[in-house]
């Protein structure tokens, strides 16, 4: 196969041969020595091109604004899509106002949250559906998968949960006296340890912590799984991702959220009567005495209605997320973080409608 040649014949331009990269030769210094302007090209006697020769065609016909003869379908095309492809680059972005660019980023993330919440909802009722299918059918349901989530989530987090719990209940009792003592009323700080703790602390800390820990744990977990395609091999053998994945992680966190926010409003108690013990001499007898006298049983209430709540938004956000990776291991360390920001956010937020309705029906 012959290299490219052209010839000049009364400024018509005729290339011959091969006009690819590997067999161009001297055609391109000898193409822009050329002085007189060319009035026409003719690749009639082109056997093969390429990008590099159809752009030196292409450049040719740019700068003298001169037809070309001679060419066949497939190097019409080409020439074509040089021809498309020669548009100046931009080195920099347009420049867009800033209040413009704010509200861009403001519409894209209402819309991911509300995208969020439509799918959080569909994996709420798939969760549902699931359920009803282990109700009809108890022996699928998976005893071992729950007894080890009770150990993850309840067991292996009474450490952090209490020590959290018992620093609160010491920070709350000395702001508390600090400000109350100005009035003569440190005794009064029983009654913000009390009834704050069981009310709202207690199970609200526990719930941020849980968020923190499991919750996050479970989005890692099933979106490691995902990487490595074992969800998708579940589903290849007919295990149903939902019931052994999904379930026992919900139901182990809804049934012990309950108890872990009890037990850390018990050691916010502990935190605060060893305070008042040690700073204001109140003795633990009067302490708890006194506890009794000003915690009604409407504040225990309110927090163990609160807990499950709680803990299925959280369990149902960390899934949900965990489900979401795809892609990459970068993929698994952006759905853990929204996990726990997604956690965190709902269940400030359901906590503030608990506090609105508790008010409105007369538990204050």
């Amino acid at each position: 196969m012959s290299g490219a040649e052209f010839t000049n014949d009364n400024g018509v331009l005729r290339f011959c041969g091969t006009m690819t990269l590997a067999r161009l030769g001297d055609v391109v210094d000898r193409v822009e020595a050329i002085d007189t302007r060319p009035t026409a090209i003719d690749l009639s006697g082109i056997d093969r091109i390429d990008t590099v020769g159809a752009w030196i065609v292409h450049r040719l016909v740019r700068d003298h604004n001169i037809p070309v003869q001679g060419a066949d379908e497939n190097t019409s095309r080409l020439l074509e899509q040089v021809a498309a492809a020669d548009r100046p680059a931009k080195v920099r972005p347009d420049a867009t106002p800033s209040f413009v660019r704010v509200l861009g980023q403001i519409g894209d993330a209402v819309a991911q949250a509300g995208h969020t919440l439509i799918g959080l909802t569909g994996f709420f009722g798939a969760t549902l559906v699931a359920a009803w299918g282990v109700i009809r059918h108890p022996r699928r349901f998976r005893y071992n998968a729950v007894a080890r989530q009770f150990e993850v989530v309840g067991v292996e987090a009474l450490a952090i949960v209490g020590l959290m719990s018992f620093l609160i209940g010491v920070v709350i009792a000395q702001q508390g006296a600090i400000q109350l003592r100005q009035f003569g009323a440190e005794v009064f700080a029983i009654n913000l340890i009390g009834r704050i703790t069981f009310r709202e602390l207690g199970v609200l800390m526990t719930a941020i912590m849980v968020a923190g820990r499991s919750g996050s744990a479970f989005a890692a977990q099933i979106g490691s799984m995902r990487l490595a395609e074992e969800v998708d091999a579940m589903r290849t053998i007919g295990v149903s991702p939902m019931e052994a994945l999904i379930l026992p992680r919900v139901l182990a966190t809804v049934l012990l959220m309950p108890l872990l926010g009890f037990y850390a409003s018990l050691l916010a108690l502990l935190g605060g009567g060893l305070f008042t013990w040690i700073s204001l001499d109140i003795p633990p007898v009067t302490f708890i005495t006194r506890i009794r006298e000003v915690v009604p049983l409407t504040d225990v209430l309110t927090g163990l209605i609160k807990a499950p709540v709680f803990g299925l938004i959280i369990a149902m956000a960390g899934c949900f997320q965990g489900m979401q990776v795809e892609g990459s291991a970068e993929s698994v360390g952006l759905r853990t973080t929204s996990a726990v920001v997604q956690s965190i956010f709902l269940v400030i937020i359901i906590n503030a409608v608990f506090a609105v309705f508790f008010a409105a029906i007369g538990w204050v």
